[in-house]
Formats: C-alpha cells, sequence, structure tokens
C-alpha cells in the first residue's frame, strides 16, 4: 500500500500555525490566535496520551535542555492487523518527535515569535483599534466645556495648589497654630520647632518640611476638617474605635497624603480635568466652592475604614491608599451624584459626627439627673 499523499490531520497543525502567523493581512490576527490554542492543546494531548497510554516500552529518550529535561516515551502498539499507512506515519512521528525533543528550545523561540508576529503585526492592527477606541474616549473628555462658575472656582482652587507652605509667612505660622489648638487645647505649644508636633503625627519637630510634597492647601483641608467635622478629626487624630494596629499612621503626614491622592486623582493639574471623576467633580465644584475640602474630609473617613477593614498597619499605607482612591473614583463616576453629600462614603462623616452628638446629648442628660 501506497502512503497517503497528505499526512493525517493531527500532523498538519504543527506547521499550519507557522506557515499562516507569515501573512500580512489584519484579518489573520484571530486566525493565528485560534490555531496557536489549538496547537498547544494538540501538543498537550499528544504528550499527556505519550505519557498514560498503556502498554509503554520501558525504554525513553532523555534529552538536554535548557529549562527541563523532556521525556519522550516510545509506544509499542500491538494489533493483528498491518496498515502501511499507519507505520508509515508512525515512523515519520516518531522520527518528527525526536527531532522536536533536540530543538525544544528553538521551537519554543519560534512560536513565541509567531505569536508576536500574530498580536502586534507590521501594520499593528489590534493596537490601532484600541488607540482609536480610547482617542474617542479621550476627545469625549476633552471637548466638554465648563460654565463661568466652574470655571471660575477651578481657577482658584487651582491656585490654591500652587501656593507652597511658608514658614516664615505669619499667617501660615498662625494657620498651624490653629491646628494645633484644634487638636490640643489644654496643651501650650513651646514654639514652631518643637517635639511636640510628633504628637500630632508630624514626621520631626518642624512640621514645614511635611509640607514639600503638597503646599499650604493639605493644611487648609486639615483645618477645615477640624472647624467643620471636630467629632471626625479628633477620632482620626486619637484612632478611636475599630481594632487598632500596634503601628497606627501618623495623622498629619497621613492627611497631606490624602490631599496628594485627591489632586491627582481628580486631575486638577491639568487646564481642565481629562477624566469621568474630575469631570463630576467641576461639574459639583461650580455648585459648592467647597467642594474639595468636604471630598478631603469624606475621604480621609474613608481611608481610615479601610485602615480598619484590612487590618492594616504602618508598612501597609500605601496600599490603603490605593484601596481608598478607587473606591472613590467609582463613587465619583456614579451618575445621579450632584453634591459631595451624595457620596455613599459621606455617610461616614455623617455617622461619626451623630454619634459624637448622641454621647453629648447623653452627657448632658446625666448631668442634669445628677442635678435634681
Amino acid at each position: 500500500m501506497t502512503a497517503s499523499k497528505h499526512p493525517p490531520r493531527k500532523y498538519q497543525y504543527c506547521f499550519l500555525f507557522t506557515n499562516l502567523s507569515k501573512t500580512k493581512m489584519p484579518f489573520f490576527f484571530f486566525f493565528n490566535l485560534f490555531h496557536f490554542v489549538f496547537f498547544v492543546c494538540q501538543f498537550w494531548s499528544h504528550h499527556h496520551r505519550h505519557h498514560h497510554s498503556a502498554p509503554l516500552d520501558p525504554a525513553y529518550i532523555l534529552t538536554s535542555s535548557p529549562l527541563k529535561p523532556i521525556y519522550v516515551f516510545l509506544c509499542s502498539h500491538k494489533s493483528s492487523q498491518v496498515d502501511e499507512d499507519e507505520i508509515y506515519w508512525r515512523q515519520k512521528k516518531d522520527d518528527e518527535e525526536l527531532e522536536w525533543s533536540q530543538n525544544s528550545s528553538h521551537v519554543i523561540s519560534q512560536l513565541a515569535q509567531c505569536f508576536t508576529s500574530a498580536m502586534v503585526g507590521p501594520r499593528a492592527w489590534i493596537g490601532g483599534l484600541f488607540n482609536r477606541s480610547a482617542n474617542r474616549r479621550n476627545e469625549r473628555f476633552h471637548d466638554y466645556h465648563l460654565t463661568p462658575p466652574q470655571e471660575e472656582r477651578l481657577q482658584r482652587l487651582q491656585e490654591r495648589l500652587q501656593t507652597p507652605f511658608d514658614e516664615s509667612r505669619p499667617d501660615h505660622q498662625a494657620a498651624l497654630r490653629d491646628l494645633w489648638r484644634f487638636a490640643f487645647p489644654n496643651v501650650v505649644l513651646n514654639g514652631m520647632i518643637s517635639e511636640q508636633w510628633k504628637d500630632m503625627g508630624w514626621q520631626g519637630p518642624n512640621p514645614s518640611t511635611d509640607f514639600r510634597g503638597c503646599g499650604f492647601i493639605s493644611l487648609e483641608n486639615l483645618l477645615f476638617l477640624a472647624k467643620n467635622y471636630p467629632a471626625s478629626f479628633q477620632r482620626l487624630l486619637f484612632k478611636q474605635g475599630g481594632n487598632r494596629a500596634t503601628w497606627e499612621y501618623p495623622f498629619a503626614v497621613a492627611g497631606i497624603n490624602v490631599s496628594f491622592m485627591l489632586i491627582k486623582m481628580l486631575d486638577l493639574f491639568s487646564e481642565k480635568p481629562r477624566c469621568l471623576p474630575g469631570m463630576n467633580f467641576v461639574r459639583i465644584l461650580g455648585e459648592d466652592e467647597a467642594a474639595f475640602d468636604v471630598l478631603y474630609c469624606v475621604a480621609f473617613e474613608m481611608m481610615d475604614a479601610q485602615w480598619l477593614a484590612m487590618h492594616a498597619s504602618y508598612m501597609e499605607f500605601n496600599e490603603v491608599l490605593k484601596v481608598t482612591r478607587r473606591q472613590l473614583e467609582r463613587e465619583l463616576s456614579l451618575e445621579d451624584i450632584d453634591r459631595i453629600q451624595d457620596l455613599p462614603a459621606y455617610n461616614l462623616l455623617y455617622q461619626a459626627q451623630k454619634v459624637t452628638l448622641d454621647n453629648f446629648r447623653r452627657d448632658l442628660n446625666y448631668e442634669d439627673r445628677d442635678h435634681f
């Protein structure tokens, strides 16, 4: 019997992907990818069949490889009928397997090259497709227009971002002293440079060195939190509530990091934000000039809630901040947000104030009972 002109179908796939990968048409990307996956499955099935089919000859060929040894088992097929065509292709298969094992490194690199060619191609068809989609999205973000109030308030906020903390300015020194009084009303501050500042969570005796990364706005954010949400300010400062870590995050430095995170997240250094959370924020800013400061208070409370939920310690602060940012981005991307108070996370601030007010009323009731 004469051997078949073409090899059986199962032996053709090892050549099919290589030939198709030479095609320059983008149409063949998915075609190439399909045959690549199919070839890998065929190879694994063939390899698995050699290892688990019976009977097996005890002899095997061990070939060296830069990665690991490759074992090629030789199967002994027992059949009462002799098929010359099957014998021909079985012998050809064994020869190809030996050649494969001896050149395994070359074959692996060739497959990687074919896959890379299919993925990027000479015309970068797939990359162009995603780039066009991204460009359309960026155009939508660039084309929106600001109302006069939005533009004016965004400009004022950006001017605040450009103001560095200057320890020689009397108004900056006064703001820092005010922050101390909110934190420790019954403790006298010894000076602008003092070891006492470490009790608030500054890194050293001179807080001005910690403002270099963000500027005066981070001090304004802390003061806004202290004045408008004193219960949250005290709770965050003294780490009240929850199962706290042995090494807690420093309050003041954490506050500066929250300010910087918000500035980057909202893309506030750009002429106008180019991300959905930033666009929605500018819309809110047009209705409430204090939107950034209120959002800061929400973000600080959210960061602390994530800290407790993750059972984090000092070295995990950056990861907690990343999780906080992702959550804020999701909430600011919601369609029905018209003000910061509409954010789901604002409830953290509300609950902190409510608990403090309830405790205050309870203390008043106890005093009234004792009086009578």
